[in-house]
């Protein structure tokens, strides 16, 4: 069981609780965590054993006799290659080690993102942005990645070889080369941290210009045809354009920041080496220390500041790691606003029966729908008609719970939709919608989309309902034709014969037709219909058309006006009673 993500703080502020987020991840590999630290411990301590060898090697080479001027400096180099090598295998298994525990909570937070973005409604999906939203989400996993390798394999083992050389430094040579080298640790990180907080909003200023700017790119391809039809490209060249220098001069600014960062850590690094080999120097050369313990001193301190030098660029890249996830978290913590009731049921045979009981909606304070009610038996055919704007296809959005009503209640074989599991709801609908939009794959793929588990008998079946074999059969590929991006590459009436066939392969006993031939020609419309017609024998059909010639034989036809039923029967009926339905059917008829 995946752990429950949020983000606590305001977006604007960094916020270090995410890293609390990340201990359940740890944790699932509990095992390869105690030795990867392990090996950690042993690696750092083989890391501190190297300056002693040393110490060794130069005072032996300095009083040693002939004899042992050959026997004893080969032992200690021996030792030092030993023991070097050591802590580089050491350090190979750590990471190795550790490197699943990453991979996989890389997996379980990309997984976690991805659902959690298909949980959220329609209104944030409405109000998106696709290519800044694809760029928070990759740098967030890389950000993920970065803080639980660094944070673990780099601040950890530098805090304890700090330690362990003050103590040695204290122990060994006094309190003052203890207090030289603890107090430029502590200037070093204090000037760190305040500095790196300092340019923070530069790595987020570049972080959102670098978002923006893929956004801009994304959204002009997308509309490509769009761009083309207005000859616009000089125009999207110079928004692009706009972006990018921004994103130039959040850069420019970053690197200027960090510039700042790396002298003033150079600077404390300096000062602090000249001090303690000054104070070493003297000690030689008052006969208290060796020429080895001076030898120590220095590989001690430049031992400690290279990786005291990394732990700042980690430090810095741990605060723009967070400044980079915090988004992604900020989306697993907004909550959808369409959820499951805790009781909702799953029942496993709906006949498709569908009523609506005063339904009343509005969107942003605008009255869409007003006490509609209407009841479609099982397996009869309902028709909504309409002008544009009236509100049909809201009754679609309203059935697929994409909102939620204010007043009334829809059911579905008399179970409030609201007490169903979403997944149930929607397993118990298939659509043909006015806009088929298809996933750039094959034909047979995105036919089988509708059933992802139907074998290729079931999807070919389905194919020969819709009507769809004869263009098949023209194809190089078949069936394994890619149809592009969205499904570009298809004519209107071909997607429309492909949402027909998945539909078909969904099986479900409601089928709901949002427009379906409104964009098509009159051939491929009568085409388009006669496949509908055998689709929808035996099953419950509610159909949403603007073009009423294609609704004539629907057992009730429902006209909607500003949201509202204004008048209900049959075809004929409608006719003769010479009212709204009879008034559009003349104007539609007057212009074909």
């Amino acid at each position: 069981m995946r752990p429950t993500l949020y983000f606590d703080g305001p977006i604007d502020k960094l916020n270090w609780h995410v890293l609390k987020l990340l201990w359940p991840y740890l944790l699932e590999f509990k095992g390869r965590v105690v030795l990867a630290l392990l090996c950690l411990v042993i690696a750092k301590i083989a890391s501190v054993g190297l300056p002693f060898i040393l110490k060794s090697l130069v005072d032996t080479l300095s009083v040693a006799s002939t004899e042992q001027m050959i026997s004893v400096p080969i032992a200690l180099v021996v030792a030092y290659g030993g023991m070097r090598l050591l802590n580089t295998v050491i350090s190979e298994v750590r990471d190795t080690l550790f490197g699943r525990v990453t991979e996989r909570a890389i997996r379980r937070l990309g997984l976690s993102v991805f659902e959690h973005l298909h949980r959220l409604d329609l209104a944030f999906h409405l109000e998106r942005r696709t290519g800044g939203l694809s760029r928070d989400i990759e740098r967030g996993t890389s950000g993920v990645s970065f803080l639980m390798r660094f944070m673990v394999f780099n601040i950890v083992p530098t805090m304890l070889e700090i330690a362990l050389v003050v103590g040695i430094l204290f122990y060994n040579y006094g309190v003052l080369f203890a207090l030289i080298t603890l107090g430029a640790v502590t200037a070093y990180i204090l000037f760190s941290v305040v500095a790196t907080e300092w340019r923070t909003e530069f790595v987020r200023e570049a972080a959102r210009a670098d978002s923006q700017s893929n956004t801009r790119a994304i959204d002009s391809l997308l509309n490509y045809e769009t761009v083309k039809y207005f000859n616009n490209e000089t125009y999207e060249s110079e928004k692009y354009d706009q972006t990018l220098e921004a994103w130039e001069s959040a850069k420019r600014s970053n690197r200027l920041s960090l510039f700042a960062l790396n002298a003033g850590q150079a600077l404390i690094i300096s000062l602090a080496m000249t001090m303690m080999l000054a104070l070493a120097a003297k000690h030689v050369s008052e006969g208290a220390m060796t020429i080895g313990d001076f030898v120590l001193i220095n590989a001690f301190m430049m031992q400690l500041f290279m990786p005291l030098n990394f732990l700042g660029f980690v430090y810095r890249e741990i605060r723009g790691a967070l400044a980079n996830i915090e988004r992604m978290f900020s989306l697993l913590d907004r909550e959808p606003k369409i959820q499951d009731s805790t009781d909702a049921s799953s029942p496993e045979i709906l006949r498709g029966g569908l009523r609506f009981d005063n339904i009343s909606f509005n969107y942003d304070g605008r009255m869409i729908l007003n006490d509609v009610s209407f009841e479609l038996p099982p397996g009869k055919k309902v028709a909504i008609v309409g002008d544009s704007g009236a509100g049909k296809s809201t009754i679609v959005k309203l059935l697929f719970r994409f909102y939620e009503a204010q007043q009334g209640y829809i059911c579905i074989d008399n179970y409030n939709i609201c007490s169903l599991t979403q997944n149930a709801l929607r397993q118990a609908i298939a659509i043909v919608p006015q806009d088929t939009v298809l996933f750039n794959d094959s034909l047979l793929e995105n036919i089988r989309y509708g059933s992802p588990h139907a074998s290729d008998e079931e999807v070919n079946k389905a194919i020969k309902m819709a009507h769809l074999s004869g263009f098949i059969a023209q194809l190089n590929d078949g069936w394994h034709t890619k149809v592009g991006e969205r499904g570009l590459k298809l004519s209107g009436g071909e997607k429309q014969r492909v949402a027909i066939a998945r539909a078909i392969l969904k099986g479900s006993p409601l089928l709901v037709f949002d427009e379906a031939t409104s964009s098509l020609d009159s051939h491929s419309e009568q085409a388009i219909l006669k496949a509908l017609k055998e689709m929808a024998k035996g099953h419950t059909s509610l159909v949403i058309a603007h073009r009423l010639s294609t609704v004539v034989d629907a057992d009730q036809i429902l006209v909607l006006s500003q949201g509202k039923i204004v008048e209900r029967g049959d075809h004929h009926s409608l006719l003769k009673a010479g009212g709204v339905y009879h008034k559009l059917w003349t104007v539609q008829n007057q212009h074909q």
